[in-house]
């Protein structure tokens, strides 16, 4: 903690009034890159030896050679990259990122590194031979295309097939490739170094058709880092007249003819292409794609809520006043259910699941996660409430002649059932936001279109935020409204 305190008085005393980040980097000695791991080969990955490598790995440990200094990888989600850099948590953004003119208006963009074009990939045994295939329905519905979220591959299958295919976008690359292999997706389209490296890990898989839809790879920026850019842009172009990025390229089997051409659109970069201005009609266009989005987080939450309710509520009686052998198992799956995350959960019932002949639909799967997940903690919220029914009010219904089993769920249950309204209700309102998760699944909430609208729209954050927020209160809010409703008429002994 001093050596740090120390290290940032040192910086501040050394660098001038008016110093940008490249004298930051130079008096640091460290260039610091932004780039999220998890994305697999070939750009950052994990090594045999346990170290990062990758072709972007070794591009920015070049890169920041020819700038003097020594190169420092920082982790991040990678759709979230640029805000990392703009708060000042890395100096560039280099991860496979893609050029276009909404993002050129809000970072400035280095000069090409790499030239990238989309590949569709299909089961060999599907006998998939062009675009043109995936128009036609598959045992009556539309054919479903997995893409990674947020990219010009998502873009680009929207602009060619629009509404005849089903559009699902996913965070991993991996997880899509062994979906497509099992059959639960009929074709996915990957950037071009994706089908290389991977393409040899799932046989059953076959590149169909000729790589479309060429684009640039490029280094973001801060604005205002002016000198930064221009030195990156030098180096750059060096690295490919002395065939430094061939030789990285042939490295990792992604050299191709159309990397010829990166000294030459560098010379005229950026291109004068510009971003369509906003038609008037845009912002509510984008309420309607997120309002269409909150009804799918509407539907988990009040399907999936009810279903934990019903389970917890049996796990909780379980344990309280079930056989004694039973206590065990149903504490193992509260505690295991409550110490494990839910994204991991999710990505057993929809991913692992598959591999022993149990498929589930992506939307059902999410269903079936929340519900398992949440009926941990509702059951630990019924056992305290049942738990807090004073044992006298037992003990009475018993001495009126009742049976255990009616004393319980007439007397017992009610009771508890009251007191544990407040949690519950925080438990459905926290459920909301917790549809998010169901993004890896490639279930769109809320906050899963939220975050494609601001992928493509990332000067509108403000107003789309808004939006989401928006909706988000106006799903919740209610729950509350009731809850305190309840209370009250619970308080006053109506039992509803």
């Amino acid at each position: 903690m001093r050596r740090g305190l120390l290290a940032l008085l040192l910086l501040l005393l050394v660098l001038p009034l008016g110093a940008d980040t490249l004298d930051e980097v130079g008096v640091r000695g460290v260039l610091r890159w932004a780039g999220d791991a998890s994305g697999g080969g070939p750009y950052i990955f994990d090594g045999p030896d346990g170290a990062l490598t990758g072709f972007e790995v070794e591009l920015a440990r070049e890169l920041a050679g020819r700038l003097g200094v020594k190169d420092a990888f920082v982790q991040g989600q990678w759709d979230k990259l640029p805000q990392l850099m703009d708060r000042g948590g890395a100096d560039i953004v280099l991860n496979g990122y893609e050029w276009s003119a909404e993002r050129e208006a809000s970072w400035p963009s280095s000069v090409p590194y790499y030239v990238y074009t989309l590949q569709l990939m299909a089961r060999k045994s599907d006998g998939l031979s062009s675009w043109e295939d995936l128009r036609r329905p598959r045992e009556g519905r539309r054919q479903r295309v997995g893409v990674l979220s947020g990219s010009a591959a998502e873009r680009c299958v929207r602009e060619r097939l629009g509404e005849s295919v089903e559009i699902l976008g996913y965070d991993g690359v991996t997880n899509v490739l062994r979906l497509v292999e099992q059959g639960q997706l009929d074709a996915t389209v990957q950037d071009l170094p994706i089908a290389v490296h991977y393409g040899p890990q799932f046989p059953a898989l076959v590149r169909v058709g000729d790589p479309v839809a060429p684009g640039w790879y490029v280094i973001f920026t801060r604005k205002g880092d002016e000198r930064l850019k221009a030195r990156i842009n030098e180096a750059l172009r060096g690295m490919f007249l002395d065939g430094t990025l061939r030789r990285i390229y042939a490295k990792y089997g992604i050299w191709s003819p159309e990397q010829e051409s990166l000294v030459a659109i560098g010379a005229h970069w950026p291109p004068a292409a510009a971003s369509a201005p906003r038609a008037p009609t845009e912002p509510l266009r984008w309420f309607a794609l997120l309002a269409k989005a909150a009804w799918t987080t509407l539907e988990l939450a009040v399907l999936s809520m009810p279903l934990a309710m019903l389970v917890g509520l049996l796990v909780a009686l379980g344990r309280l006043y079930g056989p004694r052998w039973l206590g065990i198992p149903l504490e193992v799956y509260v505690e295991f259910l409550r110490g494990t995350p839910l994204l991991l959960q999710l990505f057993v019932i929809y991913y692992l699941l598959p591999g022993i002949g149990i498929r589930i639909p992506a939307f059902w799967a999410g269903v079936l996660g929340l519900a398992i997940n949440y009926s941990a903690y509702e059951a630990e919220n019924y056992r305290a409430g049942l738990l807090a029914v004073p044992k006298g009010q037992w003990e009475a219904a018993l001495s009126l002649g009742m049976a255990p089993r009616v004393a319980l769920w007439r007397v017992v249950v009610p009771q508890a059932l009251r007191i544990v309204i407040p949690p519950v209700t925080n438990d459905f309102i926290a459920l909301f936001k917790d549809t998010s998760v169901c993004s890896v699944i490639a279930v769109v909430d809320l906050t899963g279109a939220y975050n494609r609208l601001y992928n493509d729209h990332p000067r509108e954050v403000l107003q789309l935020g808004l939006m989401a927020a928006f909706l988000y209160l106006a799903m919740s809010y209610p729950m509350s409204l009731l809850a305190r409703r309840l209370e009250r008429r619970l308080g006053h002994g109506r039992i509803a």
